[in-house]
């Protein structure tokens, strides 16, 4: 006769520890403020005329002479890319029927510069343009920064410490690391500058006061990031009595 053989019991750890085994779960955060990396322009192009082709060719010639600006920047310019093209006709009621009493047309750009000196000369220079609007600056981080994995270091070294002083106000030390959780990393771009409502009004307004204007100096708006990590270890059982 075969005996079958007793299994042998199995022990589910305690997911929150035992006495033989105490678990310690921290929050390490970080908190940086960095310079900017990079800053994004829009730039608003816009042309008006009673004759369609006149008013689109009076809009393509506005809009090649930008863009050979901008590119003329070379590496400063990151990126350069063209947002909407809309032509617009105005209608005009002409007794019972309507009629059509101008054409609008507008362009828009988006410029990422990666030299804030050479911002200020591109917007001083643009605001010389007639029927040129300029956006921004937006001020901000690239996603691929050093800043953000620096952020995230600091909060992993801040939750060891914090452990640590845990362990040494129970008289003893940490074992063995259970878990590491990235709660999140979070980039918080901050606003433009607070010239930036003068440049809308020196662009719409044209050439005569900006032809000799110097470059605007901007001072760009430091940026924040926030980090935060969850650890979980295990603690040498420490002598409470």
């Amino acid at each position: 006769m075969t005996e079958t053989p007793t299994p042998t019991p199995t022990t589910t750890p305690h997911p929150y520890g035992t006495p033989d085994t105490p678990h310690l779960t921290v929050r390490g955060e970080a908190h940086l403020e960095v310079d900017p990396e990079i800053a994004h322009i829009t730039i608003t192009l816009t042309a008006r005329g009673t004759d369609r082709r006149t008013t689109l060719d009076d809009l393509t010639h506005r809009n090649t002479t930008t863009l050979d600006l901008i590119k003329s920047y070379g590496d400063t310019i990151e990126k350069l890319e063209t947002g909407t093209l809309t032509i617009n006709p105005e209608l005009t009621r002409h007794g019972r029927a309507e009629r059509i009493r101008a054409y609008h047309g507008r362009i828009q750009l988006n410029a990422t510069i990666n030299d804030f000196t050479t911002l200020g000369e591109i917007v001083t220079r643009l605001a010389d343009h007639d029927l040129t609007r300029i956006d921004g600056p937006w001020w901000t981080l690239r996603p691929t920064s050093p800043h953000h994995a620096a952020a995230r270091r600091q909060a992993v070294r801040e939750a060891l410490q914090r452990a640590r002083e845990y362990a040494e106000v129970l008289d003893t030390r940490l074992g063995a690391l259970l878990e590491l959780n990235d709660t999140g990393t979070h980039h918080t771009p901050l606003g433009r500058a607070a010239f930036a409502e003068s440049m809308h009004y020196a662009a719409a307004a044209g050439g005569a006061e900006a032809a000799d204007a110097a470059p605007i100096d901007l001072e760009p708006v430091r940026q924040t990031i926030d980090a935060q990590v969850e650890a979980s270890f295990t603690l040498i059982p420490p002598a409470l009595g």
